[in-house]
């Protein structure tokens, strides 16, 4: 009989591991490298959470202070191997990082997202994200579409 057990860990990581697992997320053409991340994120309260699999980086999750306002934390990038999908690797980096957002001081979590993901689309609303701005573009599936969860803050 085969054991169903999944085992991963996350860990906080570094720009590179965040870059190094982006590069083989397939839905991603065109993954931002070392420069765009230290860019959005220099002067900036951070978090990059690594998934790994038998040591392997298996996926992970970024976010910033984008607004500076100390309320509203975006979640930038994000993404699982497509082999270690539907395994709750998302779901873990998702709560791992909204605990960290709350023990920061920060009230919503903020994501932004297009037509073609639909899968994250999806994952954002089933995890009580809401809908609360939608960009417009030319082609269907490049409209942006900017969710908010109001988070429980712990007291």
């Amino acid at each position: 009989m085969q054991n169903t057990h999944f085992s991963f860990q996350i860990k906080k990581g570094s720009i590179e591991d965040a870059v190094s697992v982006s590069n083989q997320i397939p839905e991603l053409e065109n993954p931002h490298q070392k420069e765009v991340y230290e860019n959005r994120m220099t002067g900036k309260k951070y978090l990059i959470l690594i998934a790994y699999a038998d040591k392997k980086m298996v996926g992970f999750k970024v976010g910033y202070d984008k607004f500076q306002d100390g309320i509203n934390f975006y979640t930038w990038m994000g993404g699982v191997l497509p082999d270690f999908r539907q395994k709750g690797i998302a779901d873990a980096l998702a709560k791992k990082q909204e605990t960290w957002i709350t023990q920061n001081g920060f009230q919503n979590v903020i994501l932004k997202t297009r037509n073609k993901h639909q899968g994250m689309l999806i994952f954002a609303l089933k995890n009580n994200f809401k809908i609360i701005k939608f960009e417009p573009r030319e082609n269907i599936e490049e409209h942006r579409i900017i969710l908010k969860k109001i988070l429980e803050v712990e007291i």
